[in-house]
């Protein structure tokens, strides 16, 4: 009798362990971070207009910066991120761990436009300097600033 349990608590224990093998996930069906876009800012031209609004969520801290758009798989078309930092000075950007292409937008501390990186190439490691002194950065989806017709000199309303 006890050789008859043992073998049947063996054959189940054998069973559960041919199951169906763990799927692996494909890292094009991962969800990534999802992010909440809770502030907003205008695009001005130069004669003051609002030319875009954009919905952005701010990246304010040291922590927040770092990981800013890695691992963000999607946004909506009205949306970004915004870099603040506390000081205006030379600022350079990459793309590692970045799936999204993005236009990276430099304001200086009077929140005009500086330079303008349109389409960046996802997962890049290439740095992309500011070019001149900054306080902030816009992130939005890759063709953004054309499709708004968002160009260097206009200003930036937060």
């Amino acid at each position: 009798m006890l050789n008859r349990l043992c073998l049947i608590t063996l054959s189940i224990m054998l069973l559960n362990a041919c199951g169906e093998p763990e799927k692996k996930k494909n890292p094009t069906e991962t969800k990534g971070r999802v992010l909440e876009y809770t502030n907003t800012l205008s695009f001005l031209s130069a004669d003051g207009e609002v030319v875009s609004t954009l919905r952005f969520v701010k990246a304010d801290d040291e922590a927040e910066r770092n990981q800013g758009l890695m691992d963000v798989n999607s946004m909506p078309s009205d949306a970004g991120m915004v870099f603040y930092f506390d000081n205006e000075e030379p600022l350079s950007f990459y793309m590692m761990n970045t799936p999204l292409s993005l236009d990276i937008m430099y304001v200086n501390a009077d929140s005009v436009i500086v330079n303008i990186y349109k389409s960046t190439t996802p997962f890049s490691s290439k740095t992309l300097p500011s070019g001149e002194p900054a306080k902030y950065v816009v992130e939005t989806n890759a063709g953004y600033s054309i499709s708004n017709d968002i160009k260097e000199g206009m200003k930036v309303r937060f």
